[in-house]
């Protein structure tokens, strides 16, 4: 950690007379137990962190080390919304996949909603419902999800079969559509 260059941490190391004007040590070794800035606390403080950087548990620090966001889930939502408001055909990764799942739950929820329904109706109901098929077509127009997802969220089968449905779903839509112009 000490050789790292794009960290403080070596200043931090050093006595106050080395240490640049602006760096407030005080704080940081309080919040860690070490009672004095002098040669054994600052010793003291590069063990604890050292301890910290590798920790007996190697999956204590894996969310941080791999995951993409550290915070509760209110600021994850914000997040991913803002992910999903900003988002163009070059962003890619873990935090785009989970900002779409997030924006097909809401249109799940919201269609749920809009419909009286409990997620559990879902299973209840068969699988070409054509109600169901409707959410299944808002979510495929309006979001990135598979149709192995919608399938599985929406109790209709495989994937396949929901492809099946969707197909004569959008050609019955397009019908309607022209015999509602030409009247």
């Amino acid at each position: 950690m000490r050789s790292y260059r794009w960290s403080s941490f070596p200043l931090y190391l050093q006595s106050p007379a080395k240490r640049p004007d602006w760096l407030r040590v005080d704080r940081l070794l309080g919040e860690c137990g070490v009672d004095r800035d002098n040669a054994a606390g600052r010793r003291e403080f590069e063990m604890l962190l050292e301890r910290r950087r590798v920790p007996k548990n190697a999956q204590e620090y894996g969310s941080i080390r791999r995951g993409w966001c550290l915070g509760g889930a209110t600021f994850r939502e914000e997040l991913l919304e803002r992910i999903a408001a900003r988002a163009g055909t070059h962003h890619y990764g873990e935090e785009l996949r989970e900002s779409t799942l997030a924006k097909a739950e809401r249109l799940l929820g919201a269609e749920l909603g809009r419909r009286n329904w409990k997620t559990e109706e879902l299973a209840l109901r068969r699988k070409g419902d054509p109600e169901k098929l409707a959410i299944a077509a808002r979510l495929r127009c309006e979001t990135t999800v598979t149709l192995s997802w919608i399938a599985e969220r929406l109790h209709m089968g495989t994937r396949t079969h929901l492809a099946h449905l969707l197909y004569w779903y959008g050609r019955r839509i397009n019908a309607t559509k022209r015999n509602n112009t030409t009247d």
